[in-house]
Formats: C-alpha cells, structure tokens, sequence
C-alpha cells in the first residue's frame, strides 16, 4: 500500500512541475519585450549626437549675440544657413570633388598600409628597412611636401589622391603590424602543434587575432583623410571645398567658408560612420568604439 502511494506521488510529481509556471521559462507578452540592444544603442547615439549639435549651435548663437562681432569675422548660424542655401550648387560641386578625392586616397593608403604590414609580417627581415622609411614619411609635415607632390603630379586629382594616401598610410599600417606582432603566443602554439604551414598559421590565426587593431587604424585614418585632400586643394587646385575656402577668405565670406567646413564636417563624419560600422561586420569580436558607441 505504501509503494503504491509513494508510486502516485512519483507519478503526479513530473504533471504538477509541468503546470506550476516558473520564473525562468515565462516569456513577456509581445508589447512587453524589451527592445533589442542594437536599436537602443542605435537610439542613444543619435540622441546623444543631436544633443551635442544642438549644444554647439545654440552656444554659437548666444556668442554671436552677446558680442556682435563683425559678420566677416564671426557669422551667425543663419547667415551660415542663408550660405549653404545660395551656395548650394558650388557646394555640391566642390564638395563631391573633395569627396572624391577623400575615398581614393582612402582606399588607397589603406590598401596599402595593410600590403606593407602583411609583407613586414610573413617577412620579418623586412621590417628593418621598411619601419625607419615609414617613420620619415610620417615626420614630414604635408604642408611641407604638398608643394613638391603638386609640382610632380599636377594640379589635378593626383596630387590630392597622394597626399591623402600618405596621412591615411601611417595609421593604417602601424596599427596592423602591432596588432599582428601580438598575436597570442598560446594560439601560435597550437597552431604549431597542428602543423599548420605559415601562410595557414597567418590566414587562421594571426590575420584575425589582429582583426581589432586593423578597425582601430581604420577608424584612426577616416578622422584624418580630409586633411591630405584639403591641404591638397589649398596649394593648388582647379576645384574642392580647399579652393572654395580660400576664394571666400580672400573675399572675406566668413560665411561661405564656414559653409564649406559644415560640408567638409558631415563627409567626415558620414566616412567615420561608414567605416565603423563596415570594421563591425567585418570583425564583430572587436570592441565597438568611435561615433556609433555614442
């Protein structure tokens, strides 16, 4: 009669932990889920984005009212807003010249800075000529070397190409042969263990151990890309938002130039936005950082 009863209750146990709800396996109602992390931080960084802007303008404006300078020496943000309105199309134009110039310098400084560390990589020898050249090219002020490029390359979308290659080069390059140089030595052992040749060992292990700090120079060359291409158009150029820049300075349309920086600001930031999300897909493992972590 016991084992009966004691059969029972064994029999009833599994049906009444089937109907007693618990806390790990309720799910909330439809209009209850939370929204995925992606959209909230998505959310937060434009949010937070339009703070900072609307901070930064609305600071503008109470210094141009309080101070009433001179509209040559600091417009307002409606005459800067008038400008990008009846400037509209020489912004445009100029402004995807600059554009232009910005993307094949961008992807050819970083073409080849990823190109020169793989080879310092698989070829450790050489490094040793390659690092001291690499230093010296970076030393040299552009403003210093930007005369000499157009003289050799004309005043046309070469030289601007070149010298946006070359601020864009460094970062790229070195960030990548670090990241390389400090692949985890437990993994290289495995690797080893494995008898894994070293192109494998390369393309398996050190290509995406070095993944974060090719996103970080990445990032680190889409803030600084303007900056070859604009100094580019400031020594000699036929069209860019450097050219329009200087022609309203000697004009004194402060409102003009502050015009062509607003342009030159969002292809910026839309370069930067772009290559941080373009190095999220491309390594997903690595810390999110920069303009879309806002």
């Amino acid at each position: 009669m016991s084992r009966s009863l004691t059969d029972g209750r064994s029999a009833d146990e599994p049906a009444r932990r089937l109907s007693t709800p618990s806390m790990a396996t309720r799910v909330d109602p439809p209009d209850r889920m939370p929204r995925p992390a992606g959209e909230r931080g998505a959310a937060r960084a434009s949010a937070t984005f339009a703070a900072v802007i609307a901070t930064g303008i609305a600071a503008w404006w109470v210094l141009v009212w309080v101070t009433a300078p001179p509209a040559f020496l600091l417009p307002g943000p409606d005459r800067v807003f008038a400008a990008l309105l009846a400037r509209r199309a020489d912004l445009f134009e100029h402004g995807l010249a600059t554009l232009i110039e910005i993307l094949i310098g961008f992807g050819l400084g970083s073409a080849l800075g990823i190109a020169t560390a793989v080879v310092m990589s698989l070829l450790p020898w050489t490094a040793r000529l390659v690092l001291p050249a690499i230093v010296v090219v970076q030393a040299l002020p552009v403003f210093a070397i930007a005369p000499v490029l157009v003289l050799w390359f004309g005043f046309g979308l070469a030289s601007k190409v070149v010298m946006a290659s070359l601020v864009i080069f460094f970062p790229v390059a070195s960030s990548l042969n670090e990241g390389l140089a400090r692949t985890d030595p437990g993994l290289l052992d495995l690797a080893r263990l494995n008898r894994a040749t070293r192109l494998r060992t390369f393309l398996l292990v050190r290509w995406p151990a070095a993944m974060p700090d090719l996103a970080v120079g990445l990032k680190m060359a889409a803030s600084v890309a303007p900056i070859g291409a604009i100094i580019g158009e400031w020594v000699g150029a036929s069209r860019g938002l450097g050219l329009l820049m200087m022609h309203a300075n000697a004009r004194l349309q402060t409102d003009v130039t502050f015009a062509a920086l607003v342009v030159l600001v969002v292809l910026a930031l839309a370069l930067r936005v772009a290559v941080d999300l373009l190095t999220r897909r491309l390594a997903p493992w690595a810390p999110v950082s920069g303009i879309t972590r806002l």
